[in-house]
């Protein structure tokens, strides 16, 4: 049906509703954990102030939660959400100065904030600690910082991991439960710092956390080290990681065989939806040596005797046969380009023949494979090339496919090889929660006005990971006990195992009508699907603060 009369709009009055979303699930997570009590107690403010500094922070977690954006226009934000109304918050008391100066208040005590918000965390949900994965990251930065403040996280250029040389970066580290991939433990690193070697203080502040109970800590192959791995035996942590080629050569990887290795009935999350043929399949052996020894680098250091278990994965099998065969497919094209160009203006001598040879062998990663040979041929003065892949270099690297080693101290009798495989495999978890990190939390590149806000606002970011995943864990748990595993319309109208960014996204179509005079501010009637969740979540949007 079209309209036949043109019809004129009116002006009026500008709308009440305000975005309430997922703020009183944020709030209720952040009463639990006491992250405006913890930061009011270590950076407590004037009687006369009209913000505390936790209360500025909680609203941070909450704006990192549900609109994550650059740390500008905060007010703007407040305004159009219910702010004032949850937290207890003036809207127009968030101005960049006051945000800046709780950052600036809360750096000096970041280590402490993080260990009494993770015990908070293990204490109010009942998290299971006895096994913790920890890795690193890094995070780019715009902005020079030569100034940098001493006692926080320095930006310096290193390696980043989302390819940005030309960026300075700072790094953080997390540590996940193995109960629902849970980050109760944070801490921010110089761009520059190497990863070995905060192994040892991550471990202590783990520790803390842990308690008395003897702790696994479960890394990547940074992990390795005789330092690392003998303060870890001897704080009495077991650990689990994989090696380097560094600690086991990969001539050792090469001569391991598939079929006196058990297979492990071991299912990875991104195979679950397949068909049981196109999963991958991992098998496991104990090294028949029974023990490694590992000799530190005085006389006087004690040998450490280590347990090392082989594993081969088929799907680590398939993507280095894949990876290997493109980059010499590209490099044979390059190579045959280079040769049918012997003697042109791009390559009129020997010299530029083998600079481009170096080049080839550098940007393909063929260099170990090619076998070249250049010269000048003395009748037409051009320059000559004959190159080929030596075939027996990569039979003996094709060897190694999908092959590791897993090194720990865990008795066997307390787990075999297939349970040590199982505890490395959830390492998966803590990258699955740097993928939020970076992903629905917008944690990419950062500017801020020095490294003390810089390390702050990692706290802050930490901080509503945390929560992000708490209520992930929250309604799982709450579906376990009521014999289910999805949440009926999550998913595009299906049902669907319900993540973190999916609740939230199914949340933030709610809204308030702020209340005037006598009368209480007012919640449209949510959806059944957002009912739902907040039932699983233990969450009434109507108990405002």
């Amino acid at each position: 049906m079209t309209w036949l009369v043109r019809q004129r709009a009116e002006w009026g009055q500008a709308s009440v509703e305000k975005m309430l979303g997922a703020l009183p699930v944020v709030a209720g997570f952040c009463s639990r954990l006491r992250i405006r009590e913890l930061v009011d107690a270590a950076c407590p403010v004037r009687d006369t102030a009209e913000l505390t500094h936790g209360q500025v922070i909680e609203v941070l977690v909450a704006n990192r939660l549900t609109s994550p954006a650059p740390l500008v226009h905060v007010q703007d934000w407040a305004r159009a959400w219910a702010v004032g109304e949850v937290f207890g918050v003036e809207p127009g008391l968030l101005n960049d100065d006051r945000i800046g100066r709780a950052l600036d208040a809360i750096a000096p005590h970041l280590d402490q904030l993080a260990g009494s918000v993770g015990l908070a965390a293990i204490e109010a949900f009942g998290l299971d600690v006895t096994r913790l994965h920890w890795d690193m990251t890094s995070i780019s930065l715009h902005g020079d910082y030569d100034d940098a403040e001493p006692g926080f996280a320095r930006p310096r250029f290193g390696h980043p991991k989302d390819r940005r040389p030309d960026l300075k970066q700072v790094q953080a580290g997390i540590a996940v439960s193995s109960d629902g991939g849970i980050p109760v433990f944070h801490r921010a690193y110089d761009g520059a710092a190497g990863e070995v070697g905060q192994v040892i203080g991550a471990m202590q502040g783990l520790q803390k956390l842990a308690g008395p109970q003897r702790m696994l800590m479960v890394g990547d192959s940074k992990l390795i080290s005789y330092a690392n791995l003998a303060a870890m035996d001897g704080a009495g942590v077991s650990f689990v990681a994989p090696a380097s080629k560094l600690y086991v050569s990969a001539e050792t990887l090469a001569g391991q065989k598939i079929d006196g290795a058990a297979r492990v009935d071991y299912v990875a999350a991104r195979d679950a939806g397949k068909a049981a043929d196109r999963r991958g399949v991992w098998h496991v052996r104990e090294d028949e040596d029974d023990v490694m020894t590992l000799a530190g680098p005085r006389k006087k250091d004690p040998v450490l005797r280590l347990r090392r278990i082989f594993v081969h994965s088929s799907a680590r099998a398939q993507a280095a046969g894949a990876a290997r065969a493109k980059k010499l497919d590209r490099a044979r094209d390059d190579l045959a380009r280079l040769q049918r160009g012997l003697g042109s203006r791009h390559y009129p001598s020997e010299h530029a023949v083998a600079d481009r040879l170096a080049a080839i062998g550098r940007s393909r990663r063929v260099t170990a494979y090619l076998t070249a040979r250049t010269g000048t041929d003395p009748g037409t003065g051009k320059p000559t090339l004959a190159w080929h892949f030596d075939q027996q270099v990569i039979d003996a690297e094709a060897a190694t496919d999908g092959w590791y080693a897993l090194l720990t101290n865990l008795p066997a009798e307390t787990a075999d090889a297939e349970q040590v495989l199982r505890h490395y495999k959830g390492q998966e978890a803590v990258e699955r929660r740097y993928q939020a990190f970076k992903g629905p939390l917008a944690v990419t590149s950062l500017y801020l006005k020095n490294n003390r806000r810089i390390a702050a606002l990692i706290t802050v970011i930490c901080l509503a990971l945390l929560i992000f995943c708490l209520i992930e864990r929250q309604v799982r748990l709450a579906l376990t006990a009521r014999g289910q595993a999805k949440v009926d319309g999550l998913y595009a109208g299906r049902p669907a195992i319900p993540t973190s960014k999916l609740i939230l996204d199914a949340l933030a179509g709610i809204r308030l009508i702020p209340g005037t005079g006598q009368s209480p501010p007012t919640i449209p009637q949510p959806t059944d699907l957002q009912l739902d969740l907040l039932d699983l979540l233990d969450i009434d949007p109507r108990d405002l603060r």
